[in-house]
């Protein structure tokens, strides 16, 4: 289960970086940030935990941007403003959650966690 997001005021912690995939390596579907030739599993471990860890972090702040454009592009002082319905159809969402992420876009937006906001995930 994802660790809960820290809310604006709390550090965010540094997961280990995503290192590069030369497009070579990508290419091969065995090849996955070099875990495969990782023999000691003590190791392996290690490094797998740390990519999870960084990966669940980098998904919740893109999740956090995601939600903040859905806020702008839904913002009723735009001329060129979307609907939940055309916000849900450009992400691949479904309007309801649509109208989620454009809430708790405008709660990060107006400066973080409002008190009882729930994450729309």
């Amino acid at each position: 289960m994802a660790e809960p997001t820290p809310g604006r005021n709390e550090p965010r912690l540094r997961p280990a970086p995503l290192l590069f995939e030369p497009a070579e390596a990508a290419a091969d579907p065995e090849h996955f940030f070099d875990l495969e030739s990782i023999d000691d599993p003590r190791t392996l471990l290690d490094r797998a935990t740390e990519l999870t860890q960084a990966f669940r972090a980098a998904a919740d702040r893109a999740m956090e941007f995601q939600a903040m454009a859905a806020a702008q592009l839904a913002d009723p002082r735009r001329f060129d403003r979307l609907t939940p319905a055309d916000i849900a159809e450009r992400a691949e969402w479904t309007e309801d959650y649509a109208k989620r992420m454009v809430e708790f876009g405008q709660d990060l937006l107006r400066g973080g966690d409002a008190p009882g906001h729930v994450d729309p995930v």
